[in-house]
């Protein structure tokens, strides 16, 4: 697809309609609300702009630059013809192709820290005074694509703070499970292969664990990620259980087990009667599980992920499987050990996942209705899914890309936005913006001058094609975890 379609068709004419002799449009990216956020986000993580920048740059080079002028403007001249009704003048893309590269710089917070609501993020300025109109000509693909992997990592870091918070309480010597405790399960849900990917990143700068694969290859091209990115374990899934027929479930156990004498192996347990699998099958399987090299992990996955993880009871006991749930269950078959805090974990051999519309509050519940039964939270993984990471809009924390300063006949303009009858969600800062920090904390300070914007937090990422201060997943990763 022809680079310049990447866009709003509003846009289109944009360059026509800034005053004359406009030369610089100076815009910012910024969370402007937490309303519709998971209880708990309070600031929004820094994620995913060297991922995007790098993804624009190379797709103008494929999809424009690289082509030859005269076919790829006589495109876009006949599309946009056709939708505006007009005869399209595309002189100004002509002069863009010629120069060979996108003339903007762009400026960023550091990837992997935490922005407070209401705090520039991102700015964007073109570098050429013929280009103005660029700057938010690329407005809607920058917000298309930032929106998502910060949304989805600031809800991991959410998911991952009540881990460590329970672990402490409960398992504190098995701290370094929680990197493992919330395990993205979501890229069948998400909104195409793009959206699953700048997700799955987004849960990846937090998280070790990762069901969507195309994370590997997209930390490893984005953000140079050496060694070990993500991982995982043997599953099966309901084919897998059906194949085998409901009257010789213990007798697929077994065979799944013969074929993965080591290691971690997940089997979906509910196909058709979970507590059967735990009543019955699995006391009948005990020695060849205590025997085996690894863990058998059980997941069920359908019911209220609460009552079947933790059971109906708010208690130990109870005279049905439901009233126990899954951990208690297990723990009634193969035993474990007491920690230090006092709290049951369950033997090295078995453990639970539960992956069905998990939330950050259904994942709370969990692992206070575990500590409230006595059992450590660290006896359960969760599966994250699109019912977290697809429930999600740009609203989520009020992202935007806005105008804050204009150059027109060599004159600097403060612009700003502040709608009458807005809630003051939408009020923009105003003129050139400088992030500073204050007692730690990330602050806001417009209208400055140039020479103080250069001084401020935001580092520059990328100018005229070429992209300066690069970072690592493993650097991302080492900023994330102090935070939390």
């Amino acid at each position: 697809m022809n680079g310049l379609l990447l866009t709003d068709g509003y846009k289109t004419g944009h360059h026509q309609q800034y005053p004359k002799e406009t030369e610089q449009v100076y815009s910012n990216w910024t969370p402007r609300s937490n309303k519709y956020a998971p209880k708990g986000c309070n600031k929004v993580v820094s994620f995913g702009q060297q991922y995007v920048i790098k993804w624009l740059d190379d797709y103008f080079q494929h999809n424009f630059f690289s082509k030859e002028k005269k076919q790829v403007c006589k495109e876009i001249k006949e599309e946009m013809s056709l939708y505006l009704g007009t005869d399209y003048d595309v002189t100004h893309y002509e002069k863009l192709h010629d120069l060979q590269y996108l003339p903007i710089k762009v400026k960023s917070l550091p990837e992997g820290v935490e922005v407070p609501i209401r705090i520039p993020m991102v700015t964007v300025v073109n570098t050429h005074k013929d280009f103005y109109w660029v700057t938010n000509f690329l407005e809607t693909i920058l917000s298309t694509m930032l929106w998502q992997p910060m949304t989805s990592a600031t809800i991991a870091i959410l998911y991952k703070r009540i881990f460590k918070k329970w672990a402490l309480l409960t398992d504190s010597e098995n701290i370094g499970f929680i990197d493992f405790q919330g395990h993205d399960f979501s890229m069948r849900g998400m909104g195409g292969l793009q959206s699953a990917l700048s997700s799955g990143m987004g849960h990846a700068s937090v998280f070790l664990g990762s069901d969507t694969l195309p994370v590997i290859s997209g930390m490893r091209k984005y953000y140079n990620a050496k060694g070990f990115v993500v991982g995982s374990v043997n599953a099966t899934e309901h084919s897998v259980m059906c194949a085998g027929t409901k009257h010789d479930e213990i007798g697929t156990f077994r065979e799944l087990m013969n074929t993965y004498p080591t290691g971690i192996l997940s089997v979906v347990s509910d196909t058709w009667d979970l507590w059967k699998v735990l009543t019955v099958y699995l006391p009948k399987l005990k020695n060849e599980i205590l025997e085996r090299d690894g863990k058998l992990v059980i997941r069920p996955d359908s019911g209220d992920p609460v009552d079947i993880i933790c059971g109906e009871n708010r208690g130990i006991g109870g005279k049905e499987p439901k009233d126990k749930g899954v951990v208690e269950l297990l723990w009634d078959i193969f035993g474990g050990t007491v920690n230090k805090e006092g709290f049951k974990v369950l033997d090295s051999h078995i453990g639970a996942i539960y992956g069905d519309s998990i939330t950050t509050e259904r994942a709370e519940q969990i692992c206070q209705r575990l500590h409230d039964k006595g059992f450590a939270s660290t006896n359960v993984v969760l599966g994250i899914g699109s019912f977290t990471y697809q429930f999600n809009t740009r609203d989520t924390f009020g992202f935007a890309m806005k105008a804050t300063s204009v150059i027109v006949k060599g004159e600097r303009r403060e612009i700003f936005k502040d709608p009458i009858t807005d809630d003051g969600i939408k009020k923009s800062a105003k003129g050139l913006v400088k992030v500073g920090v204050d007692k730690g904390e990330y602050i806001l300070i417009d209208q400055v001058t140039l020479e103080e914007e250069n001084k401020g937090e935001l580092q520059l990422i990328y100018e005229n094609g070429k992209f300066l201060n690069q970072v690592t997943l493993e650097k991302i990763r080492e900023r994330i975890n102090n935070s939390i």
